[in-house]
């Protein structure tokens, strides 16, 4: 059996893949990957998504720079999510230039920003690929 085969894959032919920092364990981001691009995610050895927005492959970092570099790929026990183990180069996994995409915490009703943008989304994205 092909081990993307182990994979329950939902109806569009995707799997959840959260990515998140191999030293600390803190949870970057989310995103989406289909068979190709997990299967391109272990030969490239970096964090390969499906844009569903642009509808094809996203190799995280083409634009920004802020590649995930792969150090470990986990597998939940229903085998329906994917845990990347990544290094982050340049500190920045969230479009927004924050550090995490969950940067907003529920607090009194309410979502607030707890954590800073890091660097001004305009100056790291073209104007064409706003949500990396």
């Amino acid at each position: 059996m092909n081990w993307l085969d182990e994979i329950n894959w939902n109806d569009d032919g995707l799997v959840p893949a959260i990515a998140q920092d191999h030293l600390t364990g803190r949870v970057l981001m989310m995103a989406w990957m289909n068979r190709e691009a997990l299967s391109l995610t272990t030969l490239e050895n970096r964090a390969i998504y499906w844009s569903r927005s642009r509808g094809k492959l996203w190799r995280k970092g083409e634009d920004s720079g802020h590649v995930q570099k792969l150090h470990e790929l986990r597998l939940d026990c229903d085998a329906d999510v994917i845990i990347l183990k990544v290094e982050q180069l340049g500190s920045i996994a969230c479009h927004t230039g924050r550090e995490s995409c969950f940067y907003r915490v529920w607090e009194n009703g309410a979502w607030k920003t707890v954590e800073p943008v890091l660097k001004d989304p305009e100056s790291i994205y073209s104007a064409s690929h706003k949500h990396e």
